[in-house]
């Protein structure tokens, strides 16, 4: 019995030894892999863990994310041609945090956080300045919002307005790279050339744009503001901001599908009183007018996609009407015109033809019919044919282009093509006379070749 009991003991013994041999000897067995199973698994955690986002709280969620867009862009202004690295400010490169917590069945709150990046500036550099302006990290949205179910969301902070895009409705991959409405980020920060010397004016093409070089009837996001949206019903959905000293805006929109279409369009109107706090550009701003800023947008735009064929058309117009323009020193008594308007369109086919992404080819169409900008330019000026300083009675611009993008949905990523071609006109108003001549402006011709990965 005895000798049984201490049998059994020394077997169990024995077993329990091989047991610890095996643990002890598993874990090199397994580091000499070469990365498979635990193979450093405490170093790899550790890792994770510096490496990963943390948030405050376990309540509100947290997500990184954003985008790079760069690019190269090929320019002839007439005279003299370059290429340079920028960063495409159709969608420019960001990175952001945003997240929400759910209060109850109905209700939520959530915020968001972002951040804009440009190493070079499509739409501000020039001929002597590759970068441009506006270059490093710029503030694009900082709120906070609370949203119900049945009555809709609450926004307050630095946030899109109402009418933001109202304009740039796109359901293709084009929005990311060449959008047909804001054609401004796309090279338009050149300076105009004389095609009568060949020097080069003060003036960019930009300028010509209701001198800020946005579109006539869309919005911002630069501005502090309060923002409220509907609940969405039967695919539309209204909204309406305000900010201080002053601004407001309302906006219809609308997504939805039928017949094998896909559809997306807006409608908006803006309005901007007082001073230049709001950050808008009415074409009088800033320019001594004698009464507060008073300006007027109006804008739509409408996207449609056919499914089958991958067939897409997309056309947007807006106008402003500046109350103040003629109350600038250079246009009292003068009856300038107050309006300024455009309309675009692009068109063409987005289809995924093979398995690696959609690919988009396509046509476009820009033009823009402006009237009196308070923008003044020196005697010198090579489009300046006065004595004295004259400033922009009325101008046009026509932008034609054509392009193709690549999607490569394993790595989000497109890649992209483009071309424009741009013409002006231009008529001065000699300040203190009033005199007005027509000077002639050198065509613009740019390319862009890039890519944008999400993340």
């Amino acid at each position: 019995m005895v000798g049984g009991l201490f049998g059994t003991a020394a077997k169990a013994a024995a077993v329990g030894a091989a047991s610890v041999a095996l643990i002890s000897v598993a874990p090199a067995q397994a580091a000499d892999l070469g990365g498979s199973c635990c193979a450093d698994l405490e170093e790899r955690i550790a890792e994770l863990e510096a490496t990963t986002a943390r948030k405050g709280n376990r309540k509100v969620s947290l997500e990184v994310y954003g985008q790079i867009n760069q690019s190269i862009i090929f320019w002839d202004d007439g005279v003299e041609d370059n290429a340079y690295l920028v960063t495409n400010d159709n969608s420019r490169t960001r990175f952001g945090f945003r997240g929400k917590a759910k209060i109850n069945s109905d209700w939520e709150a959530g915020y968001r956080l972002e951040i804009g990046v440009r190493t070079a500036n499509s739409k501000r550099f020039t001929q002597d300045n590759p970068l441009g302006s506006d270059v490093g990290l710029d503030l694009r949205d900082s709120y906070w919002y609370v949203k119900n179910k049945s009555y809709g969301s609450f926004a307050l902070g630095q946030q899109a307005t109402s009418t933001d895009g109202i304009t740039e409705s796109n359901l293709t991959q084009t929005k990311d790279f060449a959008k047909y409405s804001d054609v401004e980020d796309t090279g338009l920060g050149l300076f105009l050339r004389s095609s009568a010397t060949g020097d080069l004016s003060s003036l960019s093409w930009r300028r010509l744009l209701m001198d800020s070089g946005d579109q006539p009837g869309d919005g911002d996001r630069r501005v502090n503001s309060v923002r409220y949206e509907t609940p969405e019903i039967a695919g539309f959905s209204a909204s309406a901001s305000w900010g201080g000293d002053d601004f407001w805006d309302i906006a219809l929109r609308y997504a939805g599908e039928f017949a094998g279409f896909k559809l997306a369009a807006g409608i908006g109107y803006l309005q901007i009183t007082d001073g230049p706090e709001t950050k808008y550009e009415c074409p009088a701003i800033g320019k001594g007018a004698t009464k507060d800023e008073d300006c007027h947008h109006f804008g739509g735009s409408i996207s449609v996609l056919h499914e089958a064929t991958g067939i897409f058309v997309n056309l947007g117009a807006g106008q402003v009407n500046d109350d103040v323009i003629g109350t600038t020193p250079n246009f009292v008594g003068l009856n300038p015109d107050d309006k300024s308007s455009f309309w675009a369109i692009q068109a063409g086919v987005e289809k995924k033809f093979f398995s690696l992404g959609k690919t988009t080819i396509y046509g476009e169409y820009y033009d823009y019919d402006g009237g009196a900008i308070a923008r003044s330019i020196s005697g010198t000026d090579a489009l300046n044919p006065f004595a004295g300083s004259a400033s922009v009675w009325n101008s046009n611009v026509e932008v034609y282009g054509f392009g193709l993008a690549q999607g490569i949905d394993a790595a989000a990523m497109v890649l992209y093509l483009s071309y424009r071609h741009v013409e002006g006109g231009l008529t001065l108003s000699e300040d203190g006379t009033g005199d007005l001549a027509k000077v002639s402006i050198d065509d613009l011709d740019l390319v862009q070749a890039g890519a944008i990965i999400k993340f």
